[in-house]
């Protein structure tokens, strides 16, 4: 951005210099060469008024850019954060949960293996007695 400054100060430089020209042409020339003369420093005086109002414009845009970029970064390290966060709770949520399946298996492995020895008579009624141990002589 400094070098638009810098060719808009050049052309106000100009801009007066062609003004010091037109004072000295009016002492030195006839009547339209001042003319001419004042119309070039008047259209050297605009250029410049543009060349200024453009540069402004060109440092607004990129401030603007600027700080949108920023905000860009700050959306993506805030994601960054959030994304984090959220691996570290389901991986605190997920091992428990796992452990807690397991035993819940377990226990029901255990209750089905006891259970057929304590479950009654399919006649219904009482339990049949269990078969008498073989003898061994």
């Amino acid at each position: 951005m400094g070098t638009l400054s810098t060719r808009t100060s050049k052309l106000i430089g100009l801009a007066g210099t062609a003004l010091a020209l037109v004072m000295f042409a009016a002492g030195c020339a006839g009547r339209e060469a001042v003319q001419r003369a004042q119309q070039a420093a008047q259209q050297a005086a605009t250029s410049a008024q543009s060349a200024q109002a453009a540069a402004n414009s060109a440092q607004q845009a990129a401030a603007g850019a600027q700080a949108a970029a920023t905000r860009t970064q700050q959306a993506a390290a805030d994601a960054k954060t959030a994304a984090d966060r959220a691996e570290e709770v389901a991986a605190k949520t997920e091992v428990p949960h796992h452990r807690m399946a397991h035993r819940r298996r377990a226990v029901h492995r255990k209750k089905a293996a006891a259970a057929p020895s304590e479950a009654p008579a399919a006649g219904g009624g009482e339990a049949a007695p269990a078969p008498p141990a073989p003898a061994t002589p």
